[in-house]
């Protein structure tokens, strides 16, 4: 089936995920497979970053989360830290006027002040140009974990009870959920992962109680719209309960 083919078989069944999530993974196990250094498949990755975009935005997606860049990978080499950081500022200095023009919004999630200010200053910038665009959110997680977000909300909301602003009893989920980087923005409906691995990787933790999850071997470089779309229309398949049972007639 080709693409065309794939996009209008989703947008005829209707369950269109309002929010997906992707872990991004296996640029470097794509460069090594070519003998090229690991920088090479992040720089390739970009192009799947694009694709995936345009198709969430042609659907209709409200948002789509990426995750980019996580507080592990602070431990990588610094000289490929270096390259990561110079590819996220170019991508989002080149991307921006496409994203506004488009009606997409930017918004980075995670401790963006570990981020050096070149990069730090042009997600600032990007995330102001495009503040007041309302089709879609972009999400990029970048300098992000989950269990730190969830910490980050604790304190939070343990500074409003100190200051007397929060009663500690009226904590609900709601509360919780208004206090993470994603307030404000659905749930994912689906994670996809790429690269084949079988892990979260700390990755929206709170957020994905009820997604749907589905894993496909393919590299994150070879990540195609299509790519998308196949994983769409196998989520248009599965039966979502969030913990309860269909009665029967």
């Amino acid at each position: 089936m080709t693409e065309s083919e794939l996009k209008a078989l989703i947008v005829g069944n209707g369950n269109i995920p309002r929010h997906i999530a992707i872990i991004m993974d296996g640029n470097g196990r794509w460069a090594q497979m070519r003998g090229k250094p690991r920088v090479f498949g992040h720089q390739r990755g970009m192009n799947a970053v694009r694709a995936v975009v345009e198709g969430c935005r042609e659907l209709g997606c409200d948002a789509l989360t990426l995750f980019a860049f996580s507080e592990e990978n602070w431990k990588r080499p610094r000289s490929e830290v270096k390259v990561l950081m110079r590819l996220l500022r170019k991508y989002i200095e080149k991307e921006r006027e496409e994203l506004r023009k488009n009606g997409i919004r930017l918004k980075c999630l995670g401790r963006l002040s570990k981020i050096d200010p070149e990069p730090r200053r042009a997600i600032e910038e990007a995330e102001t140009y495009t503040a007041d665009c309302s089709d879609m959110v972009l999400n990029l997680a970048i300098s992000y974990g989950s269990r730190s977000e969830i910490v980050d909300a604790a304190r939070h909301l343990c500074r409003e009870a100190a200051a007397g602003r929060l009663d500690p009893e009226s904590v609900d989920e709601s509360t919780v959920e208004a206090a993470l980087y994603t307030a404000g923005i659905p749930d994912p409906d689906l994670l996809i992962r790429t690269s084949g691995e079988m892990r979260i990787s700390n990755f929206l933790l709170w957020q994905i109680a009820y997604t749907e999850i589905f894993i496909t071997p393919i590299l994150w470089p070879d990540f195609t719209k299509k790519d998308l779309f196949e994983a769409i229309g196998e989520f248009q398949k599965r039966d979502r309960r969030f913990g309860s049972v269909k009665s029967k007639k």
